[in-house]
């Protein structure tokens, strides 16, 4: 299949997707890049999970000044609106501009195994910023075929921290 960078937001999400993405014959690097993540204890425990798995991993610390900006305006919606989806969006882009940087072949996300993200907005965006950047993104729904129940078993059989939300300080008010 070739090299794919694979965006990330924590281990437990990783670690089956990771799994899933080798045996189809990827050669899987991580990517965590995640302004969203609040507040910077909860970032570098998230972080810190990740070095544990058996892959690369790329991290870009781009501080929360940025993802702060793009979601401005949006910060009274529930979780899965618009600010949902600039988050994506913003995140993606990131990944897919270090993919064609980088020389990979691909790229993908891990969100989309979480059973509170829409598989298809997330698809969409990730197709939409392929066209934009010239390189394949690689569309999953990592929670079919019990996806999110088997990361849930990796993640307890390798007892990998589990955050309570998504990252976003929004999602916690």
């Amino acid at each position: 299949m070739g090299t794919i960078l694979a965006h990330t937001c924590c281990a437990p999400c990783a670690a089956y997707c990771f799994q899933k993405l080798a045996t189809d014959g990827w050669s899987v690097t991580g990517y965590f890049y995640n302004p969203n993540i609040h507040p910077e204890t909860e970032y570098e425990k998230r972080k810190t999970e990740l070095l544990k798995l058996d892959y690369s991993l790329i991290t870009e610390d781009a501080g929360t000044e940025t993802w702060h900006s793009a979601v401005r305006g949006f910060e009274q919606e529930k979780e899965g609106q618009e600010r949902c989806e600039i988050c994506f969006k913003l995140r993606l882009e990131k990944t897919a501009i270090y993919a064609v940087n980088s020389g990979f072949d691909a790229f993908t996300t891990v969100l989309t195994v979480s059973p509170h993200k829409n598989s298809s907005v997330i698809n969409g965006i990730g197709a939409g910023i392929a066209e934009k950047y010239g390189i394949p993104f690689i569309e999953e729904d990592f929670k079919k075929n019990d996806g999110f129940k088997k990361a849930m078993a990796l993640s307890k059989k390798y007892n990998f921290y589990r955050q309570k939300y998504c990252g976003c300080i929004y999602s916690t008010i």
